[in-house]
């Protein structure tokens, strides 16, 4: 196809794709990757507070998420930020807190409609950019290559044309066919970043939709499978398939990387939440042999919420007062559990186990 990606792609072709898109090898990737996914889902269940770890999962994925788009915070500026939330002031880091508010925003949508919805996926975008602007109108919005400036891609434009390829994402997203599920998310992915429908923040609401996806069909009960650190990694290979499904309609290399994304995402997630577990419990026994005093669940959790806790978010979930919590945080300093931090005028306590697995983004 000689397209040319200085032209509004508006002929982009509606879905289904006309190509082959359950070949051998597709079918084949797709075992593996539900395999995978499956078996990520039943050792997610074994969290004992999951809405505790959620959070904090969901922040790491926005950090890597943002980090594609070159919106870069540390996962230091991250965690302090949630332990004082209301004094947020770096611009970054508010980007990934609004990535976060979508995605959990989008999560209580989907379980109480059942569906995912443009309208849904629009209100995604406004709180990911923290406006009110909606649906480009503007002409103008191009694809660059980041380091040469060419202009890669077009997409559609013209708000109607913009709106009615949304309509048949719609109905591709939400309509019972034979089609894998997993296969149909590498599509609706590749469909929704081709329409681009938004002036900024399409890559994030296009990976909040695959996680919502993935919920919305079943394959997770809570939204905390992310393909940004795999698509991060592999970010070159990544934007060429996409190119190669707009230029040559070859969707099975695209369909086979995202596949392998959510088999290899599943597995090194799967890591990840048992190293939080055996930590969990190491750090359980720990405190009941040497501070049984101590020691409650709502205590043990609330360690866990983040790795960077101070004595008011002890307060503030109501398990002692803040001068308790304060002796409380001392005293697992004395033990080595958590280490102290002078941030401005008041002590923060650091969870470095569980910071260490947060943060490393290599297999565990």
């Amino acid at each position: 196809m000689n397209l040319d990606p200085k032209s509004p792609y508006n002929d982009l072709p509606t879905l289904p794709p006309r190509a082959n898109i359950e070949s051998k090898d597709i079918l084949k990737k797709t075992i593996s990757a539900s395999s995978a996914l499956s078996s990520f889902r039943e050792v997610s269940k074994r969290l004992p507070n999951r809405s505790l770890f959620l959070d904090t999962l969901s922040l790491q994925e926005a950090r890597l998420s943002s980090e594609i788009e070159n919106i870069v915070t540390t996962n230091d500026e991250l965690y302090m930020a949630v332990s004082d939330v209301k004094n947020i002031k770096d611009p970054y880091v508010k980007e990934v807190f609004h990535y976060k508010d979508a995605l959990w925003d989008g999560f209580e949508e989907i379980k109480k409609k059942g569906v995912l919805s443009i309208n849904m996926v629009i209100d995604l975008a406004k709180i990911v950019k923290e406006n009110t602007e909606g649906i480009r109108t503007n002409p103008g919005t191009v694809i660059m290559n980041p380091n040469t400036r060419e202009i890669i891609y077009t997409p559609p434009e013209g708000k109607e044309i913009i709106l009615d390829k949304l309509a048949n994402l719609e109905k591709y997203i939400n309509v019972d066919d034979e089609v894998n599920d997993l296969i149909k998310l590498a599509i609706i992915h590749y469909q929704f970043e081709a329409i681009h429908p938004f002036s900024d923040g399409n890559g994030r609401v296009g990976r909040i939709i695959n996680i919502l996806y993935l919920v919305l069909k079943g394959y997770l009960d809570v939204p905390i499978l992310f393909l940004g650190k795999y698509i991060l990694e592999n970010k070159n290979e990544y934007y060429a398939k996409m190119r190669n499904v707009t230029n040559e309609e070859d969707w099975e290399d695209w369909i086979l990387f995202m596949l392998e994304g959510i088999r290899q995402t599943s597995i090194s997630s799967q890591k990840r939440i048992e190293k939080i577990l055996e930590l969990m419990e190491d750090t359980k026994n720990e405190l009941l042999e040497k501070t049984p005093n101590i020691y409650s669940k709502e205590f043990l959790d609330a360690l866990f919420y983040q790795p960077y806790i101070r004595s008011k978010n002890i307060e503030e979930a109501g398990i002692v007062s803040e001068k308790t919590a304060r002796i409380y945080l001392k005293k697992l300093e004395e033990l080595s559990i958590l280490q102290s931090k002078k941030v401005k005028n008041s002590l923060i306590y650091i969870n470095s186990p569980l910071l260490d697995i947060l943060s490393n983004n290599n297999d565990i």
